[in-house]
């Protein structure tokens, strides 16, 4: 039976001034849809509200635009899945063995206290599949509380986006917390690379986190891996 994979984007299109765009880094998407798809795993996208997933801009240009990512942009069957994604209530978790948050700082926004994604996760987390994140996807993990009240991430090794890297981009006065900072005071064990940017990636268990956009491969791998290694969740 083939392994499900439910990808989450973003519904936000700019920071907090409406001048300042943002949205999906696209590649973290695709590098990830590439290498699942290449093991023949299903994929479906959902978003907090359903329907359109705007792209950031600045994963738009060169060299960022990668041949993955425009693979993506010049085919209109690909770009539809982000004019079209579901919603939470439109997805049964059962259905999947893994969810993926993909990242763009429009995340901070929306995935933290979105209870349908929350829900979605503690159901895949409860039934034994596969929690992941990329960048700044984490931020989708923060409030998920399992059904014993703990939360998804304490004591767990996870990484994403680090402040630094935030500092580096030039974003971290726009940006509207400290999601490094946030993480570790929900007991998180908080690692990265040793320099910015590199691609680096965690696996404690069944949680499996990258840490930028560099890192969508790395985790994609990390992902099938524990898949393969096990029996289909469901």
């Amino acid at each position: 039976m083939s392994k499900r994979i439910l990808h989450v984007a973003t519904n936000v299109a700019h920071y907090d001034d409406p001048a300042e765009p943002t949205g999906l880094w696209l590649s973290e998407l695709t590098h990830a849809w590439d290498h699942f798809e290449a093991k023949g795993y299903e994929q479906v996208i959902v978003s907090p509200k359903g329907g359109f997933s705007p792209l950031e801009p600045r994963a738009l240009k060169w060299p960022l635009l990668d041949a993955s990512a425009r693979a993506w942009l010049d085919n209109p069957r690909r770009m539809a899945l982000l004019a079209e994604t579901r919603r939470p209530d439109e997805i049964d978790p059962v259905e999947f063995d893994a969810v993926y948050f993909t990242g763009g700082h429009a995340v901070m926004w929306d995935f933290p206290n979105d209870a349908g994604l929350q829900s979605l996760t503690r159901a895949i987390w409860e039934k034994g599949g596969i929690v992941a994140s990329v960048c700044h996807g984490y931020c989708g993990l923060l409030n998920v509380t399992l059904s014993d009240g703990r939360k998804l991430v304490a004591g767990k090794d996870v990484t994403g986006f680090a402040w630094m890297e935030e500092v580096v981009a030039g974003v971290a006065k726009k940006v509207p917390y400290n999601a490094e900072a946030e993480m570790k005071q929900r007991g998180a064990h908080y690692m990265k690379a040793l320099l910015p940017f590199l691609p680096y990636a965690r696996v404690d268990g069944r949680l499996i986190t990258g840490q930028n956009p560099f890192s969508a491969k790395l985790t994609a791998r990390k992902i099938i891996a524990a898949l393969e290694a096990r029996s289909p969740a469901r």
